[in-house]
């Protein structure tokens, strides 16, 4: 068995998350930080499985979701995108 084949440590994973959740739009980045930062440690896998999903979505549909102009048409992701919208910002 190798590196690649054993599951990544939380704190590898969060490490890697962090940095494919800048997205080069403070405003997006600062959702997203906020989300790990304050939920990523109590979520269940099924949690952070959406929360990756949502990070493989493009900035402009991203954006659209956050500002309220649109939803997500998947269920999961609609609820986790309410749910960051409504973090507070100072935890």
């Amino acid at each position: 068995m190798t590196d690649r084949d054993t599951p990544l440590s939380d704190t590898a994973e969060l490490r890697r998350l962090r940095w494919r959740a800048r997205r080069g739009m403070r405003e997006l980045d600062q959702l997203f930080e906020r989300w790990l930062d304050q939920r990523w440690s109590q979520s269940p896998e099924a949690g952070r499985a959406v929360f990756r999903r949502l990070l493989d979505c493009e900035d402009d549909r991203l954006w659209k979701w956050f500002l309220g102009q649109e939803r997500p048409g998947d269920v999961e992701l609609d609820a986790l995108v309410a749910e960051i919208r409504s973090l507070p910002h100072d935890p």
